[in-house]
């Protein structure tokens, strides 16, 4: 029987092999997906917002991509992670919401991929799969044995990147 870890929303866990890490209600949060291919060590993230610049409250690192998904490498170096080994899936992003502004801060979905794409590429961490955007949430669940990850939503199925 694979251990199964659960995150949170503003949250982060690793999981070692064998094992399955999911997190919940992907709507405009991001689910970024941290592996080390050669272990089979995995840390999954789940953050809401894009940047920790423009916010008073910005204690929670994990909340946000520019700090979260640095500190989640950081933990998965300290449990023996090879950053060279480390590649990413991403899923979520999604704009829940239609308004009838085009005003940028209303795009949570977008500027969380984006700023989660952003931050991936400053650490040269690949990203290989990716399920983002779209009108509908997402749960996910990542297998550190096989390096899969599932995304199952209501209305779209379930598929693996």
């Amino acid at each position: 029987m694979q251990k199964i870890i659960k995150v949170g929303m503003a949250d982060m866990n690793i999981v070692e092999n064998p094992g399955i890490i999911t997190t919940l209600g992907l709507g405009s949060c991001v689910g970024i997906i941290l592996y080390d291919k050669s272990i089979k060590i995995a840390g999954l993230i789940h953050i809401m917002l894009p940047s920790s610049k423009h916010i008073k409250n910005n204690k929670n690192k994990i909340k946000f991509a520019d700090t979260g998904i640095e500190f989640l490498l950081d933990e998965m170096v300290k449990k023996g992670c090879n950053k060279s080994n480390i590649i990413s899936k991403i899923a979520g992003g999604s704009q829940m919401f239609s308004f009838k502004s085009n005003n940028d801060m209303m795009r949570i979905g977008e500027r969380n991929v984006i700023s989660s794409k952003e931050t991936l590429k400053a650490l040269k961490i690949p990203i290989i799969a990716e399920d983002t955007g779209g009108n509908y949430g997402r749960t996910i669940e990542f297998h550190s044995n096989t390096g899969k990850l599932i995304i199952k939503t209501i209305g779209h199925g379930t598929h693996e990147i």
